[in-house]
C-alpha cells in the first residue's frame, strides 16, 4: 500500500467531516480536492463510502435523541411527532433524488462551472436570507410544525445541484420557514441523518463492485478521518452561528467560486 495513498485518503477523509454539515457544500469540495491531489476515486467508491463516517458522527452526537425517540415511538406523542416530522420532511427527496440521479451525477458533477457559480449565487442567497429572513418563531428544532418542516424538506431538493451544499439548504430554508439560526442548524442535522442513509444506501449498491481488497485501506483511512472531523465541527459550528450567523461562509463561497471561474478562465482548471 502506498502512503501516498493513504495521506490522500486521510485528506479527502478531513475535508469531507469538515464540510459535511456546513453550508458550503462537502460533494463540491471532494471533487476539488481530489482533482488538486490528483486523486482517482473509481466509480465514486471512496466518496460513498467516507461519507458513511460523517453521517455516523452526527449520530453519535445526537444518540441520545435518537435513543429518546426510538424507545418512546410506542408511548410518546413527542416522539412520534418528532419522527413523523422528519419522515414528511425527507419524503420529498425520495423520488427527486432516484429520478434526477443520473443526471446530477452525470452531468452536473463534471461540471466545475455548475459548482463555481452555485457557489456564487449561494453565497449571495445566503446574504440576502440573513438580512431579511422573517423573525424567528421556533427556537427549539423539535417544535418545528409539521408545514414548515416540510418547507424544510423541500428546499433540501435544491441541493441536488452540486455546490449548493445539502446543509445550506436546508438551513436556510428553515430560517425562512421562522427557525432560529441554532434550531434551523439542527433541524439540517435531523434531517440529514434518514436522507444521507438513504442516499449512502442506495449510491452503495451502484459502488459495491468497486470496492477491491487494495482500495479497503484507503476507503477505511478516508472514513475514520470523516467520522472524526465530523465529530469535532458539529458543536463548534452550532455556537459560531448563533453568536455571529452565517455571513462569513457565505463570502467564503462567493470568493471560492470567483477564484474557480478565474481558473477555469486562465485554463488552469
Amino acid at each position: 500500500m502506498d502512503p501516498l495513498d493513504l495521506a490522500r485518503a486521510a485528506l479527502l477523509g478531513i475535508v469531507q467531516g469538515l464540510t459535511e454539515f456546513l453550508p458550503v457544500s462537502s460533494t463540491a469540495h471532494l471533487l476539488i480536492g481530489q482533482d488538486l491531489i490528483g486523486y482517482e476515486d473509481e466509480g465514486s467508491a471512496f466518496t460513498v463510502m467516507i461519507q458513511l463516517g460523517s453521517i455516523l458522527a452526527v449520530m453519535w452526537l445526537y444518540r441520545q435523541r435518537i435513543f429518546d425517540v426510538v424507545t418512546g415511538l410506542p408511548t410518546k406523542p413527542e416522539a412520534r411527532r418528532f419522527a413523523l416530522m422528519l419522515f414528511l420532511a425527507f419524503l420529498p427527496a425520495v423520488p427527486i433524488g432516484l429520478l434526477g440521479k443520473e443526471f446530477v451525477t452525470g452531468a452536473l458533477h463534471q461540471s466545475m462551472a455548475v459548482i463555481a457559480w452555485a457557489f456564487i449565487l449561494g453565497g449571495i442567497a445566503m446574504l440576502a436570507i440573513e438580512r431579511f429572513r422573517p423573525a424567528p418563531l421556533i427556537a427549539d428544532a423539535a417544535n418545528t410544525p409539521i408545514l414548515r418542516a416540510i418547507g424544510v424538506g423541500l428546499f433540501q431538493l435544491i441541493a441536488l445541484i452540486p455546490g449548493v451544499s445539502r446543509s445550506g439548504a436546508t438551513i436556510f430554508g428553515g430560517l425562512l420557514m421562522g427557525l432560529d439560526r441554532r434550531a434551523a442548524a439542527e433541524f439540517s442535522f435531523f434531517l440529514a441523518m434518514p436522507t444521507m442513509m438513504g442516499a449512502f444506501v442506495i449510491e452503495f449498491l451502484d459502488v459495491k463492485d468497486h470496492i477491491s481488497a487494495d482500495r479497503i485501506a484507503e476507503i477505511a483511512v478516508g472514513f475514520v478521518f470523516a467520522f472524526l472531523s465530523a465529530l469535532v465541527v458539529v458543536k463548534p459550528f452550532l455556537n459560531f452561528v448563533t453568536r455571529i450567523g452565517f455571513g462569513p461562509f457565505a463570502w467564503y463561497r462567493i470568493v471560492l467560486g470567483a477564484l474557480m471561474l478565474g481558473a477555469l478562465a486562465m485554463g488552469w482548471a
